[in-house]
């Protein structure tokens, strides 16, 4: 075979090789659009039907395979977003309707004892006693809501100093000392006779401590039993307070710290229940670095339990 002949015939070789490799560019082209299309048509459909569909991408493509998972995390990311807003509009609702119900029961009180003053022209001690309890009453509910409102927007700073918890357990079941009795409660309370510290804000560990044992008195009535422990680790510090009356199922779980979650067969003339205290409770906890937590046996024993640092010495 003479030279030119060699030639012509490497050049068709060169020539073909070329077609080959542009045929594949614009096949590789042309498939990325149609597999980009395909990606936007499906998009488009889940966003026009909210469905809870994702995209799926059968090709060898690693960067559409990036982007179609990318996609498929954006569009869970809107779906828990979604469901969020729409569980807190629903809560939003329940919290109306809640203050409305709660302010509304008192200031009917309250109206009632002034219209009988007014009838009769004068006010008995014990009407003027009821009506400032049913005032005190309404204040002390639209407290715990502006408290509420205050730690779900991380708008209260509390002041962290070293406490003596032992101290606070004490003068927190004195105060209660009077109801306990009238209503037969049998008190355990087991404290160091050491001092405990710990790093926390005395009003807030004040306020966690009441809601506690008021949950106590009104959902653990029937135990008629309240105990109130102390124990340590090296580095923590945990309080216990303990009822021994219906509990708390599985299935409620941690509903208890939802706000406005209420067992309304289990409350107490004598301290009514709103839903905020185990809320408040939980979030002061945190805020102060600590936790909250629950374990639960109906009719046995029910335990919540706040964990805090040590105040230890350095």
């Amino acid at each position: 075979m003479n030279r030119p002949v060699v030639l012509l015939f490497l050049c068709i070789l060169l020539f073909l090789f070329l077609c080959i490799i542009l045929y594949q560019q614009y096949a590789f082209r042309t498939g990325t659009q149609a597999k980009l299309r395909d990606i936007h048509k499906k998009l488009k459909e889940i966003l026009d039907t909210q469905s809870q569909e994702r995209i799926l991408v059968f090709t060898e493509n690693k960067e559409l395979k990036e982007l179609a998972a990318q996609i498929n995390e954006l569009l869970d990311q809107h779906a828990r977003t979604k469901a969020d807003y729409h569980r807190m509009e629903l809560s939003s609702k329940k919290m109306l309707s809640n203050i409305s119900h709660d302010i509304k029961t008192p200031m009917t009180v309250i109206l009632g004892y002034l219209e009988m003053m007014r009838i009769k022209g004068e006010a008995t001690p014990e009407m003027l006693a009821k009506t400032e309890q049913k005032a005190t009453d309404v204040v002390e509910l639209v407290n715990q809501f502006f408290t509420l409102a205050k730690l779900e927007a991380g708008d209260m700073d509390l002041t962290l100093t070293r406490l003596n918890l032992c101290e606070i357990c004490r003068e927190r079941v004195l105060d209660f000392y009077e109801l306990l009795q009238e209503e037969s409660f049998q008190v355990e309370l087991s404290l160091p006779e050491n001092p405990i510290y710990i790093y926390g804000n005395q009003e807030a560990l004040g306020r966690i401590l009441f809601n506690l044992i008021s949950n106590v008195i009104r959902y653990g009535s029937k135990g008629k039993y309240l105990g109130v422990f102390l124990r340590t680790d090296e580095n923590q510090v945990y309080l216990d307070v303990m009822d021994k009356g219906q509990g708390i199922s599985r299935a409620v779980g941690n509903q208890v710290f939802d706000r406005l979650y209420t067992m309304e067969d289990s409350r107490s003339r004598s301290i009514q229940g709103n839903g905020l205290g185990l809320t408040i409770a939980k979030h002061l906890a945190e805020q102060m670095g600590g936790e909250l937590t629950f374990e639960s046996t109906p009719f046995v024993q029910t335990v919540f339990t706040l964990r805090m640092k040590r105040g230890i010495l350095s």
